[in-house]
């Protein structure tokens, strides 16, 4: 979009149940965060920042040729670092468009991101979706499921409106399922917005962040893609997507 500046913010933190110290797990020599950053780098979409939880991130990002900012621990999500982050490298308001992508996606292909920055024009925020293929992902709660609809026209079916979110097996009936891909855009005001908001009742139920933008009336625009990165939360995640990489030739 003409006019848009915008910058890319890579929440991290060390506390994770599954696979301790995540973001400094090593992916092909380098710690998975920066395996993240340099993925986001590629997108070449504007300014890239880890908003970092604890000292040790930072440093590692920094010492990798990054940028990063150091955050309150005690945040309750992803959403409120960036935006914390935000406050503390853009303190001018320069940038009028956010990238909130997860620090454990390493195989992320670039081109996601600026498919994520494409869709946001028009709406409040922005993510992107998968037709679900695997026939196991259509009943596991772990695979979040977008509900919307696309024009039948393959040419003109790269975008639609999100209408919920759920880890059930959503919409009943024939027709596809979509994976939702945890990245999201969103314009300044909305993610001012969308941190002031208390947790929502849905949000709370389904435990799904971005239930508390729909129920407040945000429009969220999902962009159709064909490739859904793999997340890390285990070493068993970390093995598969060092494999990955080494197949996509980035390692």
């Amino acid at each position: 979009m003409a006019g848009q500046n915008p910058i890319i913010l890579i929440p991290a933190r060390l506390a994770s149940t599954r696979l301790p110290n995540k973001p400094l797990a090593p992916i092909g020599g380098l710690a998975m965060i920066v395996q993240v950053l340099k993925r986001a780098q590629e997108a070449d979409c504007g300014r890239v920042v880890v908003a970092a939880a604890e000292a040790e991130i930072a440093e590692t990002v920094e010492a990798a040729g990054g940028e990063a900012v150091l955050t309150d621990p005690a945040l309750p999500s992803g959403s409120d670092r960036i935006h914390a982050a935000l406050q503390s490298v853009d303190e001018k308001r320069a940038h009028d468009v956010v990238i909130n992508l997860q620090g454990d996606l390493p195989t992320l292909e670039p081109v996601l991101v600026r498919d994520c920055l494409t869709a946001l024009d028009g709406a409040d925020m922005s993510t992107l979706v998968a037709e679900i293929s695997d026939p196991q992902e259509r009943d596991n709660p772990n695979v979040v499921k977008a509900v919307l609809s696309f024009e039948t026209d393959k040419k003109a079916s790269h975008l639609a409106r999100a209408l919920y979110f759920t880890r059930a097996t959503a919409p009943s009936g024939d027709g596809p399922l979509y994976h939702h891909i945890g990245i999201y855009g969103y314009t300044r005001a909305a993610l001012d917005k969308f941190v002031a908001l208390p947790p929502s009742p849905l949000e709370q139920r389904e435990k799904l962040e971005q239930l508390r933008a729909l129920e407040a009336g945000f429009t969220i625009h999902a962009a159709l893609v064909d490739t859904v990165p793999v997340g890390v939360d285990t070493p068993e995640d970390l093995a598969h997507a060092e494999a990955v990489l080494q197949k996509q030739g980035q390692i």
